[in-house]
């Protein structure tokens, strides 16, 4: 590959991937020259938990104490921010459990199994093929459809803005 075709490929791909063109800026820092300031990033982990902040108040929930709340309160909240979580989930992810077997079934898990699909738990001896009791089928997502970030960097890191009510 010649290297002035070399150089548009990678002049396109630093337009449209931010990852990829700090790695190549990287590649022109010079020990006497000062590498520039990382750019915030916004992960999806991070745009996930918005959604699921602005839509169900999960964080708002997790965060707060409610040990000085009576039960009946706890659970209809709980109602609520169970509600806009699901909502958000299936729009977002679509999940399907993992396995199709009924839990508590008996399944064979096979030689090479992934361990991001069956974790062993118990009496674990041993590498599968094996034959377990099916505890929890597990989660997978059939699609992932998180909106587009598209703050600001220096927010890159806000999961919720303050509300401010004015009068």
């Amino acid at each position: 590959m010649s290297r002035l075709f070399l150089g548009f490929r990678a002049l396109f791909r630093c337009i449209g991937d931010r990852d990829f063109a700090d790695r190549v800026a990287a590649l022109f820092t010079t020990a006497d020259e000062p590498a520039a300031a990382p750019r915030p990033r916004r992960s999806d982990a991070l745009t996930l938990l918005a959604v699921l902040q602005r839509e169900a108040r999960f964080v708002d929930f997790v965060q707060e104490s409610i040990d000085a709340y009576p039960d009946a309160q706890v659970g209809a909240a709980v109602r609520e921010v169970h509600k806009g979580c699901r909502t958000v989930l299936d729009r977002v992810l679509s999940l399907e459990p993992a396995l199709e077997e009924p839990e508590m079934s008996e399944i064979d898990v096979p030689a090479g199994a992934s361990p991001n699909r069956y974790r062993m738990v118990g009496n674990v001896t041993g590498e599968p093929p094996v034959t377990g009791t099916l505890a929890h089928h597990g989660w997978q997502a059939t699609r992932c459809e998180l909106p587009e970030w598209r703050g600001d960097d220096e927010d890159a890191l806000i999961v919720a803005p303050a509300e401010v009510e004015l009068k």
